[in-house]
């Protein structure tokens, strides 16, 4: 035989004998692994301080796949895991319940008064407030002003003393003093009646006076008066102030007054309406709530016949004035 024939037989037979064991290996490669299903887990047996948690990456493990159905969960502990027993309930009753209040310590906590005992004879006070007590220098010339009231009595009956008037070029203009007897009414309010004189420096006149004053809505001292004079004359004045603290010593003190007259009274400058209207603003410093001085600026204007008649007798209807002065009481 020659050698070439026997060379091809030999390289046949060892192919034909590798072919199983090649397909074998590929087959093998091909093929999908099968997945066997993980026996159940008892975490209830499970050691769970052996486990280290600390160093478990919680955050890459797979819950999804993880078989919750087969723990046992009422064998775990929830005490140990941080729940905490569950709180008693509250109780319904106090635990030291608290008496019923009987007629004896009613009696006992409002005994009888007698108020013959408490019977005291009344007391007697008084107070004099001088207002204002300035020196002012106007456009037209200059002078002094004072208003003043006072009082003394009870706490319900009062005798009042008014006063108020105006110098100018060294001779008084204008000045009253009135006698009043005052009653409260109320806590904020007094009712007044008595009489009035006037003093000028060629004539005077009495007047009978009924009015009420005390403290307004939001704290404006309100005071209004009418007057009944001799012939008839029918006049009135109102006056409203108020206090503004800026701090607890210096006070701003806003004035509006008016006066009226019901009929013309060519002989006294005064015409039928509204008379004059006096607007005033001043700034006190109290060193003391008896003493404070006060800077300020106060406004006259006359209207209708009276304004008239003042011109007539060569003097001005309106006059702005800055005034200086004090506010005392006793």
């Amino acid at each position: 035989m020659s050698r070439a024939p026997l060379t091809a037989l030999t390289t046949a037979l060892l192919l034909a004998l590798s072919a199983p064991a090649w397909a074998q290996s590929h087959a093998g490669h091909a093929a999908t692994p099968t997945t066997t299903k993980a026996p159940p887990v008892d975490h209830s047996r499970m050691d769970h301080s052996k486990m280290g948690h600390d160093s478990s990456d919680h955050g890459a493990m797979d819950h999804s796949k993880m078989d919750h159905r087969s723990t046992d969960h009422s064998q775990m502990d929830h005490a140990a895991m941080g729940h905490g027993a569950p709180k008693p309930p509250a109780p319904s009753e106090p635990l030291e319940p608290i008496p019923a209040v009987t007629a004896a310590d009613r009696a006992a906590a409002f005994p009888p008064i007698d108020h013959g005992a408490m019977e005291h004879a009344p007391q007697v006070h008084s107070m004099l407030l001088v207002n204002r007590l300035e020196q002012w220098d106007g456009r037209h010339g200059n002078g002094q002003a004072w208003e003043a009231s006072g009082w003394v009595g009870g706490n319900i009956h009062r005798l009042w003393l008014r006063s108020e008037g105006e110098r100018s070029g060294g001779s008084t203009e204008s000045a009253d003093l009135e006698a009043l007897y005052g009653r409260s009414v109320s806590p904020w309010w007094d009712v007044l009646v008595g009489v009035k004189q006037d003093f000028r420096p060629a004539d005077s006149r009495t007047w009978a006076a009924l009015g009420i004053q005390g403290l307004a809505p939001y704290k404006f001292e309100t005071s209004a008066t009418a007057y009944v004079g001799e012939g008839g004359q029918v006049a009135a004045s109102v006056e409203v102030e108020y206090e503004l603290l800026l701090t607890n010593r210096l006070i701003l003190q806003p004035l509006l007054e008016a006066s009226f007259s019901a009929r013309d009274e060519p002989e006294y400058g005064n015409g039928a309406g509204l008379n004059k209207v006096e607007a005033g603003l001043r700034l006190r410093y109290e060193f003391s709530r008896r003493f404070a001085p006060y800077i300020g600026i106060s406004h006259e204007r006359l209207f209708g016949d009276t304004a008239d008649y003042h011109l007539a007798a060569g003097e001005r209807a309106r006059d702005t004035r800055w005034v200086a002065g004090m506010r005392i009481w006793f």
